[in-house]
């Protein structure tokens, strides 16, 4: 349940990051290239974080790719003008996808169900989660399911790490896996986090010494077990704040988000394939 959630929830939320309103945006708050835009508005939320803050929270990212943004980013712009950057995007993205869906009871009851799941987090060992928590909430309904999906997505992807750190898998080696079973392209993926082809090759190296790749760069068995284990340690980790709603919560907010998620895809809000190895639903 918690991994299909994810899949209605993603789209909703991750406009902000292929947005066409996001550069000029970013850049009237004084940051300089998409890449700043991207660290900037993702970690503001802590206030002016270091590098080493959004490399250990971000944790798949280069880490020169981090520093070439972050801490320059904070004395170019504050975090108060990228969030409310930030919040314009995402406001302008969804109702120019959404049309006149954006105002509907439709949306006005997924971010009452999805604010329900977000507000049972426990923050404890979810630092984006919690910084992304304390921001408050926005007003508007699809601004509102918007920051819920926001929540969501920041409580299951900072249990991810921690459930790639329990089998000591590092930020390139799990881009390495996924490539190897065939979620992402690997030469996309990348670009898209900054490894070179030496690094992501001593990653590969890395896990073919540990039996979860063969020569070739496929899963063997014991790296699909490995992948199977990681991905549903995430679903549970994940799974708290829809059994806190109940089955039948849940099962409504998968419709309602459903039919809006297949309409920001069916409008370009986000491609596929994506970096985030999000299918097409």
């Amino acid at each position: 349940m918690s991994r299909l959630l994810w899949q209605v929830l993603e789209p909703y939320h991750a406009v902000v990051y292929f947005s066409p309103e996001a550069k000029p945006a970013y850049a009237e708050a004084g940051l300089k290239g998409g890449w700043m835009g991207y660290f900037a508005s993702r970690s503001a939320a802590f206030g002016p974080a270091s590098a080493d803050v959004v490399i250990a929270t971000f944790y798949n990212f280069h880490p020169d790719m981090v520093r070439r943004a972050i801490p320059d980013a904070w004395t170019l712009s504050s975090p108060e003008r990228v969030l409310a950057a930030r919040t314009a995007v995402a406001d302008a993205t969804l109702r120019r996808l959404l049309g006149d869906g954006v105002v509907s009871d439709e949306i006005d009851e997924a971010a009452a169900l999805a604010r329900e799941a977000a507000d049972s987090c426990d923050a404890a060992g979810r630092p984006l989660f919690a910084a992304h928590r304390s921001l408050g909430w926005p007003k508007d309904p699809h601004m509102e399911l918007w920051h819920a999906a926001t929540l969501l997505r920041e409580h299951r992807g900072d249990g991810h790490v921690a459930s790639l750190l329990a089998e000591g898998i590092d930020g390139c080696e799990a881009h390495v896996l996924a490539a190897a079973a065939g979620t992402v392209d690997a030469a996309s993926q990348r670009s898209f986090r900054g490894w070179s082809e030496a690094e992501w090759d001593a990653a590969e190296e890395r896990l073919h010494d540990r039996g979860y790749i063969d020569r070739e760069g496929n899963l063997t068995d014991p790296g699909r077990a490995l992948r199977e284990l990681v991905e549903d340690r995430t679903d549970r980790l994940a799974l708290a704040p829809f059994a806190a709603i109940g089955s039948a919560k849940a099962e409504r907010l998968e419709e309602l988000m459903m039919h809006a998620s297949t309409t920001i895809a069916s409008g370009g809000g986000v491609p596929f394939p994506n970096p985030m190895a999000l299918p097409h639903s």
